[in-house]
């Protein structure tokens, strides 16, 4: 996807009073077959865009990396990850491609969003490295996302 911004996630009575110590938004099921890119984390934005400061007055929350292969080159079926899954005593390295779980420590981000209504919504930004302007790729694949907060 170019871009994701999340339906209204609803936040519980506690963060909303500020009691939590720190908080993660956990992406599952990323994918990295294509280029490498940035992600750009933002809670409760204005409108964003990619050129958009790194700042916490507009919502930025952090972002995460994705070292990309860049494709694949290999024979029919070579770039496959197995759907079975990994047998608990079987000591080799999981498929290159296996999609990652990535975090972001959004602590700050959400002390500042949490006084501000019930809801919470989340944008994602994908940014291809690069020294021009940047710009959205559609380089973004992920299966769930999840907000934890820690007392």
């Amino acid at each position: 996807m170019e871009r994701f911004d999340s339906d209204p996630i609803p936040i519980s009575p506690a963060v909303r009073a500020g009691r939590f110590s720190a908080a993660d938004l956990i992406f599952y099921d990323v994918e990295h077959a294509g280029p490498s890119f940035e992600a750009l984390v933002f809670l409760n934005p204005p409108e964003v865009e990619a050129d958009s400061p790194r700042d916490p007055e507009v919502g930025y929350a952090g972002s995460f990396v994705v070292f990309g292969h860049g494709g694949c080159f290999g024979e029919e079926g070579h770039c496959d990850v197995p759907k079975e899954g990994k047998d608990p005593f079987d000591n080799r390295p999981l498929h290159p491609l296996t999609p990652l779980t990535k975090m972001v420590d959004v602590t700050a981000a959400l002390t500042n969003a949490a006084g501000e209504g019930e809801h919470l919504r989340v944008s994602v930004l994908p940014i291809l490295p690069g020294p021009e302007r940047p710009e959205l790729s559609d380089v973004l694949f992920f299966s769930s996302m999840r907000l934890v907060a820690y007392d």
